[in-house]
């Protein structure tokens, strides 16, 4: 699917890889719906775009739909074990919800991205004590792996959800962002579905 002329909705749009996401939708010939909580990062935001699109390409709608970003994805985080659960279960979710719609032949695909550590607003508060509760003894070990993975720009992050848009041959795929790899997916073994949706 091509994004020209499509128009998409970003969460946290405001900032951060929700602003790189717009920016690549909006080069790409997309109309875009900003949302973010932040009103005033969120006005900034379509300020700026509207200097350099067409303003009729953006709307800003201010909402809280409790985006909480990716920021460990994949790596075991003693400091948060429930959040690195549910980004696993995301991976499982979306890879059975994509071959159901293989089965259905509904025409919807479903891919999901795990970036490794992003250079956002979300990544420098983890060094606040009432973002990380009782976690934050582990603090030092987090910043070790910061500077073992690196931090990516959102960027890069952008192009990614650009390529999981545009390459309909993708459903159910696993895309990791990291430093040392760039862009890859994540290998499994075929399932029966797959191998007949080829």
């Amino acid at each position: 699917m091509h994004v020209n002329g499509k128009v998409a909705l970003v969460t946290g749009a405001a900032q951060g890889i929700g602003r790189a996401f717009t920016e690549a939708l909006l080069h790409k010939g997309a109309k875009v719906a900003l949302v973010d909580c932040n009103l005033e990062a969120g006005l900034k935001c379509k300020a700026a775009l509207d200097e350099q699109f067409d303003p009729q390409k953006t709307l800003f709608v201010q909402c809280d739909v409790a985006d909480q970003e990716q920021l460990r994805g994949l790596l075991p985080t003693p400091q948060q074990p429930v959040y690195c659960a549910t980004k696993h279960g995301v991976v499982g979710f979306t890879r059975s919800v994509a071959v159901a719609s293989i089965l259905m032949n509904s025409g919807v695909r479903m891919n999901v991205m795990c970036p490794s550590f992003v250079n956002t607003p979300i990544l420098k508060s983890v060094e606040k004590e009432e973002n990380m509760g009782r976690y934050i003894d582990y603090i030092d070990h987090l910043k070790d792996l910061i500077k073992y993975y690196g931090i990516l720009d959102p960027s890069i992050i952008a192009s990614g959800l650009i390529t999981l848009i545009e390459d309909d041959a993708l459903n159910g795929a696993v895309m990791k962002i990291t430093t040392s790899k760039g862009i890859h997916f994540q290998d499994y073994d075929p399932t029966p579905q797959t191998v007949k949706a080829q």
